[in-house]
């Protein structure tokens, strides 16, 4: 859908208000357009956990500190919340994510947003899909909320599976009528208690729902979705909402580099780059980066690891052959052009990245919603999904070598590597936010704009 606004609608000194859900996942994705927005010349605070205030500092950005909710990236999820580690089921921990990491996060966040809004009084809001307080501040403060889908599309459809459970688009009659019997169960039955809690906490503060489930009530009540991604990595469906927006892959926004970029002689040895990782919040190292450096150790493939700062020199020590390569942080786009496959848990902006390197995957990952983007990964055909968080050593080295012989799965990276390049993610971002304050002008706006000079 074309813009109606330009960019030259963003007045200077609007004001805008960033937030996100304490989490890598969560912040990245923002970090683009703000740095966009405030070289247009916006006003930008953000409000977030002191985790991110090095960060946002480096961007020349104001921030405001949690101060009622409680901060979900104070450690570990499991540390944050101690009775998430007993479970096991895959569904019930997601369903305890839900209510306890978000929905109960949400007045809180509240709260402390209309503390901000006292001191700057913000024309817009933009933030994560899941940040809890979209409604609120729609519905109680009357602002216009931009969302940003950082990960793939949640909505309910009635073509496709409900979210969730990682299940791949049916055809044929019987197929599809399977989906709907599981949209039913999972609305009434798998994902019941977090709607019932989310409905609950919206109207004891006084707003509707509006009959929607836990999965579309953020996506309805955005003014706007600006959607990472492009419609090549989306299943089809025939009913996503009018306010969703593709805008191409957002990525971490970096800072002009100072330092050489990083290079290790090895890489022109070898034939074949295997890059592992298990993402910032993984910690344990048994999960895939022990059965990716024990596929492959002392082979003819070089076998580049970054840890997240993991238990890096305890890997060093188990696995000291001259073909791996072991750190603590190496920016992917430095390493990635030289790469044959990527081996992840499948956190979105690193698929992301990946496949805009024209780099195909091998994916291992279920919780935090990386179960739903892998299930793309392998319905795509853009690499395999092994579907589980434990892969063995042999699933591993047979996912690998697969992926590195059968060249259908970098031609099917590389074609929607080209999908993504024709998106100018920043002007269209910036477009897409002209057009929301166009259509919501507050006073203040409004009378800077017609004191501008001409």
């Amino acid at each position: 859908m074309k813009n109606q606004a330009s960019l030259q609608d963003l007045v200077p000194g609007t004001k805008v208000l960033f937030a996100n859900v304490p989490a890598d996942g969560h912040f990245n994705p923002l970090t683009p357009i703000a740095v966009h927005l405030k070289n247009l010349g916006c006003d930008i605070r953000w409000y977030t956990s002191d985790t991110y205030a090095p960060k946002i500092a480096r961007m020349g950005i104001p921030h405001y500190p949690l101060v009622k909710a409680l901060d979900i990236s104070a450690g570990s999820i499991d540390a944050v919340f101690p009775a998430r580690a007993a479970i096991r089921s895959k569904v019930k921990k997601l369903v305890f994510d839900m209510i306890e990491a978000f929905i109960m996060r949400s007045p809180e966040y509240f709260e402390d947003i209309k503390a901000i809004h006292d001191e700057f009084q913000f024309d817009l809001m933009i933030c994560d899909i899941t940040f809890g307080a979209i409604p609120f501040v729609t519905d109680k403060l009357g602002l216009p909320v931009i969302s940003v889908g950082i990960f793939p599309i949640c909505e309910t459809s009635k073509d496709l599976p409900p979210c969730g459970l990682a299940m791949t688009p049916k055809t044929g009659f019987w197929g599809r009528r399977k989906q709907d019997l599981l949209r039913f169960l999972a609305d009434k039955v798998l994902f019941a208690k977090p709607t019932r809690v989310m409905v609950d906490t919206l109207s004891r503060h006084g707003v509707d729902a509006g009959g929607s489930n836990v999965f579309d009530l953020l996506v309805r009540k955005s003014t706007l979705v600006l959607q990472s991604g492009t419609p090549g990595f989306e299943y089809k469906r025939s009913d996503m909402g009018a306010n969703i927006r593709f805008v191409g892959p957002l990525l971490p926004h970096s800072s002009a580099k100072v330092a050489a970029p990083w290079f290790d002689e090895r890489l022109n040895k070898y034939d074949k780059v295997i890059i592992v990782t298990q993402g910032t919040v993984e910690a344990n190292i048994e999960k895939i980066m022990v059965p990716t450096l024990e596929a492959f150790r002392d082979t003819d493939y070089l076998v580049v690891a970054t840890t997240g700062g993991s238990q890096t020199a305890e890997l060093r020590s188990r696995f000291p052959s001259a073909n791996i390569i072991i750190e603590d942080f190496i920016p992917f786009t430095d390493i990635m052009p030289y790469a044959d496959v990527y081996v992840t848990n499948g956190g979105y902006g690193g698929v992301l990245l990946s496949i805009q390197n024209e780099l195909p995957l091998v994916v291992a990952g279920v919780h935090e919603g990386k179960n739903e983007i892998n299930a793309r990964v392998g319905y795509f055909k853009l690499g395999i999904d092994l579907k589980t968080e434990w892969p063995t050593v042999a699933r591993i080295r047979t996912a690998v070598e697969t992926v590195l012989h059968d060249d259908s799965y970098k031609a099917r990276v590389k074609a929607l590597a080209t999908e993504f390049a024709t998106y100018r993610t920043n002007d269209l971002c910036a477009g897409y936010i002209a057009d929301v304050l166009a259509k919501h002008p507050s006073p203040a706006r409004t009378l800077q704009a017609v004191m501008e000079p001409i």
